[in-house]
């Protein structure tokens, strides 16, 4: 009896401990609930899709899947954003936000290719030559591998000047493009004025080059000096 004693007397420490020990234990259905990964890579690919509506030609966006090993607050409402400075074209990132009620900003990397028709070359162009429509073909590719300017429309390229010499198949840009004078200086022109009900026309003399829709200055015979829009035919419109 005496030796049963003895041994439950040591046990009730260790007894002890162990009930400690297991009421210290974090209760898992306490902790808070996580954010779905997955769902904040849908809401990158939701937004791109909305904010590339009305782009021209096939877009085709790609969004990495969130790292697996972020541990996020669950958010009711996650918002995506583009960061300052950053473009829904080629290779970009995208951000996702929480305000409340936990805080928290994570940023996903996405590619976007845009897919369309777009002009370039049919055969090799001088410096300076105008061109004109067999001077240009369209071509189909992914617009997010071009330089920043690409011309789509035909009528953006037909009629300008190259303002450097190009080889066939050449992508057009709009930077190398400039736009025919319709108004040169010391030119004799017909200034047109136009308001509700009227219209009167004078001859005057041009006092700088202007192209299509560009401020001209002209002077009148009477030594008046105005301003208008250059219109093709050496015109300059005024308009009240």
């Amino acid at each position: 009896m005496k030796s049963f004693l003895t041994a439950l007397v040591l046990l009730l420490p260790a007894i002890g401990f162990s009930a400690l020990a297991q009421t210290a234990t974090p209760d898992p259905s306490n902790a808070p609930p996580r954010q779905n990964l997955s769902a904040l890579q849908q809401i990158a690919e939701q937004f791109i899709k909305v904010q590339t509506t009305g782009l021209s030609g096939t877009v085709n966006a790609t969004v990495e899947p969130v790292d697996s090993r972020l541990s996020l607050a669950a958010c009711p409402s996650p918002q995506a954003f583009l960061p300052n400075g950053g473009r829904l074209w080629g290779k970009t990132t995208i951000g996702i936000k929480c305000t409340a009620p936990s805080p928290w900003t994570i940023y996903v990397r996405a590619t976007v290719q845009v897919v369309a028709e777009y002009i370039v070359t049919a055969t090799p162009l001088a410096q300076g030559q105008t061109i004109g429509p067999n001077d240009i073909t369209k071509i189909k590719g992914d617009l997010s591998n071009l330089p920043s300017g690409i011309i789509t429309d035909a009528a953006q390229a037909i009629g300008r000047t190259a303002s450097i010499s190009l080889a066939a198949g050449a992508p057009l840009r709009q930077d190398i493009l400039r736009a025919n004078r319709v108004v040169q200086q010391g030119q004799s022109v017909r200034i047109v004025s136009v308001g509700p009900g009227f219209q009167i026309a004078t001859e005057g003399r041009a006092l700088n080059n202007a192209s299509e829709g560009q401020i001209a200055q002209a002077r009148t015979p009477a030594g008046q000096v105005v301003s208008g829009v250059a219109r093709a035919g050496g015109i300059i419109e005024i308009n009240y």
